[in-house]
């Protein structure tokens, strides 16, 4: 059974009674799915206090979107060496005195968030180059990460002899704790951490007893970094694990 918790765009957050084996296959397949990312830079003119690699590594992290008319590159008939099936080029052309930021890139495909500074260009200073975008995997590298895919046991927590002192209350970090009446009660339980702040302080009380342990349920959370959904993250993982799996059956 899987239980919604959270859900947009950017972010999708679930329950459910899975193996962890599987919950982590599952994460591990995220970096399976093919991101648009910028993987080689020219640069004509850099005037910046920034070294050229540091400004091609900063354009590398920015989110890309990606519409799906791009092959990768060892699947593209051009055998990797880079062509308009599976490569995108992007131009941007600057000059000071200013911040430089993402949406300056122009070209075949735009930017997810137009915001992200790359550098900043004093009086006459210039920036210009030529950025060119591939399909790529998380296991090749970070930069073609869809979105941070990680997961937890769920807490099943419990409060025995409870005199509703307040001390575990003002010790939760997260403030999940809350008192009705003369009983103690957490609200959104999948927030918690397991950090048994409360469990210390109960005990430096001595006047109850709070339980904080993982129970069978797993709380999944996933966080898009833009290019897509969170709920296509997940898909797309499943679709890669499959697709895996497949692959050692027939080995």
């Amino acid at each position: 059974m899987v239980r919604v918790i959270q859900k947009d765009k950017e972010k999708l957050v679930f329950s459910a009674e899975i193996k962890e084996s599987l919950a982590n296959a599952i994460r591990r397949s995220a970096l399976e799915i093919p991101i648009l990312a910028i993987d080689d830079v020219e640069i004509y003119k850099n005037d910046s206090a920034l070294y050229d690699e540091i400004i091609a590594h900063r354009l590398g992290l920015v989110p890309l979107k990606y519409d799906g008319d791009l092959e990768l590159r060892e699947d593209c008939s051009c055998k990797g060496e880079g062509c308009s099936k599976c490569s995108a080029q992007l131009k941007l052309q600057a000059s000071g005195p200013g911040l430089v930021y993402s949406k300056e890139l122009k070209g075949k495909t735009d930017v997810v968030y137009e915001g992200i500074p790359i550098t900043l260009l004093r009086e006459n200073q210039e920036l210009e180059l030529v950025a060119t975008a591939v399909l790529g995997k998380g296991t090749e590298h970070a930069k073609f990460s869809p979105g941070l895919v990680y997961y937890r046991n769920l807490a099943e927590i419990e409060f025995k002899n409870c005199e509703a002192c307040k001390e575990c209350v003002e010790a939760c970090p997260l403030g999940l704790i809350q008192l009705e009446g003369k009983k103690a009660s957490v609200k959104d339980v999948w927030k918690c951490d397991m950090c048994e702040a409360c469990v210390v302080a109960c005990k430096k009380k001595g006047s109850g007893e709070i339980s904080v342990k993982p129970s069978k349920e797993i709380v999944y959370f996933i966080e898009s970094f833009g290019q897509i959904d969170a709920k296509e993250i997940l898909s797309e993982a499943v679709k890669a694990l499959k697709l895996n799996l497949k692959k050692v059956e027939k080995a």
